[in-house]
């Protein structure tokens, strides 16, 4: 029998990314170059071992391309008040249809990102236009983390969480 690995993210920091924090992602473009995309909501397997990123198709075109030809993405879920900070990294990245339940997980997510900004004095109209995306847009990335940092501005961002490498 194969033993498996614990999962990168403990039950905590799985809260946290499934949580209403800031999601952004990246990947390497032919040349060197970045592809940056703001995520619109982000779901996680039962064991910790997957997480899907949801995008509008649009505006994640040239992440969503250079994820197809490399497979590789960092992923970093901020609290905005806070400035907590994780970054997941995985080289196993899948580009894949929404699953039924993908609409209403954004539109939950969008609701508690509102209230999460609100909170700091930003209005619901520049919080809902920042996450903005036609909902028969989007579109889901799935990778498995293979290492996670913090990166929380501080003496301790870029340390190694838990088990990961």
């Amino acid at each position: 029998m194969l033993e498996q690995n614990p999962p990168i993210l403990d039950a905590a920091h799985a809260d946290f990314v499934v949580g209403g924090v800031s999601i952004n992602a990246a990947a390497c473009r032919r040349g060197g170059f970045p592809a940056l995309a703001r995520g619109v909501g982000c779901r996680l397997s039962a064991d910790r071992s997957s997480l899907t990123l949801l995008f509008g198709a649009a505006a994640a075109a040239d992440l969503l391309e250079a994820v197809r030809r490399s497979g590789a993405i960092a992923a970093v879920f901020s609290d905005p008040p806070t400035h907590r900070t994780v970054q997941l990294k995985g080289t196993d990245a899948l580009v894949l249809r929404p699953e039924p339940g993908d609409r209403e997980l954004v539109a939950g997510y969008r609701d508690t990102f509102v209230r999460v900004l609100g909170s700091l004095g930003y209005s619901e109209d520049m919080t809902r236009a920042l996450l903005a995306c036609p909902l028969d847009e989007l579109v889901t990335v799935r990778f498995s983390p293979s290492s996670a940092f913090t990166q929380t501005p501080g003496p301790r961002a870029g340390e190694v969480l838990g088990g990961a490498t």
